[in-house]
């Protein structure tokens, strides 16, 4: 094999190693983003059902349940214009009330239905999430009549 087709076949290993390597990369960094989703995307279809993802939105006055038997919590989320029950098992965060703006992270179990697998609550009275505060300006864009405070 002359000197000509020894280079030429190196860089075609490179170039075909390195087309592999960012593949597999960007495969594996696609499984592992979570989008995030408000309450009225999920309720118009555009969430996914098999993958793990994020929802946020305001947790609606008196719809927090606790089962005196385990650590499960459910509650409803709202962006004002549509709701969701999540599902919760394990320790709520100490900010975590009715009226605030949370994220969690989880499933989609049916169309009203989120298994989530994690609460975030706000860190003070002032900050709320980019994706809530996003999801809630949407919504009050869409129905102007119930205007909600949303503090970045």
């Amino acid at each position: 094999m002359s000197p000509r087709r020894k280079r030429i076949a190196a860089v075609c290993s490179i170039l075909a190693g390195m087309t592999l390597a960012t593949t597999l990369i960007l495969t594996a960094f696609e499984k592992n983003l979570l989008y995030f989703y408000s309450p009225t995307q999920i309720a118009n279809g555009e969430a996914p059902t098999t993958r793990s993802f994020r929802i946020g939105g305001l947790v609606m006055a008196d719809s927090v349940k606790r089962n005196n038997d385990s650590l499960e919590v459910s509650f409803t989320l709202t962006d004002t214009i549509h709701q969701i029950d999540v599902v919760y098992n394990g320790i709520l965060p100490d900010l975590f009330r009715e009226g605030q703006g949370i994220v969690a992270n989880g499933k989609l179990e049916s169309d009203k239905h989120f298994k989530a697998d994690e609460v975030l609550a706000k860190h003070d009275e002032n900050y709320m999430p980019p994706e809530v505060a996003l999801a809630l300006e949407a919504a009050n864009a869409k129905m102007p009549q119930q205007k909600y405070k949303t503090a970045r």
